[in-house]
Order: C-alpha cells, then structure tokens, then sequence
C-alpha cells in the first residue's frame, strides 16, 4: 500500500527545492535503476510492481523495497509508459577536484545548457566516449531532475558531475582550454592534445562572454550544409568522437 506521504514526497522530487531539501532524486526504469544498484551511489528505496520486480533479478538483501500496484505507480511515475520500476536515490556529497586526475584527460565545461535532454545525452555521450568529469556553470539545468536523469540512460552512476563557478575552475585548472565556437579553427585541424577542457555553450546564446575570453582554442564543426546551427548536445557529440578518433589513431 502506498501512503499519501509516500506520494507526496516522490511527486516533490520533480523539484530541485525539494531534492536538496530531501537529499534524494529518482530513478525510474528497469536498466537505469539497476546501474544506480550497482554503483556507488547509495539507495534509499525502490518501488516495483510485482511484473517489474521479476526482471530486476536479486536485490541486495539489505535494500528496502516496496512492492505496489500499476495503479499506485502511476500516481508516482512521470513517464507516459512507466516501467513499473522507481528508486529514491541519496544524492551524492559535494567532492573537491582531484586537479590530479583531472589534468591527465579531457573534461567536458559546460555553459548554462538549460534543456534537459540535452544534458542527459551529453552526460551519456561523455561516458561512451571515456569521458568521466563533466564540470557545470551553475546555470546549467540539474543533472539530477528526472528527465535528465532518464536520458542518461544510467550513465550518470557512473560520470561525475560538479556545478561550480566556470570561469574559477578554467583559473585554477592550469589546463588548454577548447571553445566551440562558430567562428574558429576546423575541428579536424585542431590539435587536441592528450588533455584539456572542451566548453560547449548554451543553446541560444553559446558560450557566455566572459567564459569565452578564457579560450584558448576556438573550435568550430565546419557547416557544409544549409543547416543555421547544431543541437548542444549533438555537437558534443562530434568533439567527443574526434577527440576519441586522436586518441585511437596509430602513432
């Protein structure tokens, strides 16, 4: 059975008020859910129906889950057709960077994306490319409400995510800085390097003015088409794939 204050405190969670308020967010879907199990975040709860809970397999023996009718979770799910799978996931505690390990690999900065999907499919994207830091404005949407978290697809169990003052972190960073900008040097003619910091830019408006005075390297994807722009997180998409293609080619 499933109470009013159970309702009430899952529906909350589409806000980020609430999430820092409660220090949880969802999950939602039988493949996110169980990367989030079997990753380092710590989980304080799972609603599953009975047709759902015998995919998830085993369950660690100490989780608490609560088993719930359709009807019931669809008064708790955001999702037109729900999988019939939802866990309330602790959010994780602020790290300092590990400038360290930062330095030796390419971090992806982003500046003020606002659309959800696009961030859950850059933080996707970034994971399958090999990135694992995706540094935030905090402007940038929160990688944590629900719609983000479903595009990821699960990735963000595993990619760290901070939010932080871009322009502070590129000063004390010490680290080439790569700008995807419409005006600038062809993608496949810029040099990458084996580290440094790729800034994509809001979806209006690109990079902001003051983070554009920290690039080092204007980039840009030479338009060969008629198309007036790219979508944020599909340009993403061809930096992270070049960087990887540098990588991987034979010295």
């Amino acid at each position: 059975m499933l109470s009013k204050a159970q309702i009430s405190l899952i529906t909350s969670l589409q806000h980020k008020k609430f999430r820092k308020q409660h220090g949880l967010f969802i999950v939602e879907g039988v493949k996110s859910v169980l990367e989030f199990l079997s990753s380092d975040y710590q989980i304080h709860s799972l609603y599953t129906t009975a047709e759902a809970r015998t995919k998830m397999g085993n369950l660690p023996q100490k989780l608490k889950y609560i088993e719930i009718t359709p009807a019931e979770f669809q008064k708790i799910s955001s999702l037109t057709n729900p999988q019939g799978v939802l866990a309330l996931v602790h959010l994780p505690t602020l790290e300092s960077f590990d400038w360290s390990l930062l330095r030796q690999q390419h971090n992806l900065l982003l500046d003020d994306i606002q659309d959800p999907g696009n961030l859950g499919t850059i933080i996707r994207t970034a994971e399958w490319f090999g990135i694992n830091h995706i540094i935030c404005s905090v402007g940038t949407v929160d990688a944590f409400n629900p719609k983000v978290v479903q595009a990821t697809m699960g990735s963000l169990a595993r990619v760290k995510i901070y939010y932080t003052s871009l322009g502070d972190f590129i000063n004390q960073s010490e680290m080439s800085t790569f700008g995807a900008l419409l005006e600038g040097k062809s993608i496949y003619k810029t040099d990458f390097g084996n580290a440094g910091l790729i800034i994509m830019g809001n979806e209006g408006n690109g990079i902001g003015d003051d983070i554009v005075k920290k690039v080092d390297y204007a980039v840009t994807i030479p338009r060969i088409g008629n198309a007036e722009s790219l979508n944020v997180a599909v340009a993403t998409t061809v930096f992270c794939a070049e960087i990887a293609r540098q990588k991987l080619k034979p010295s």
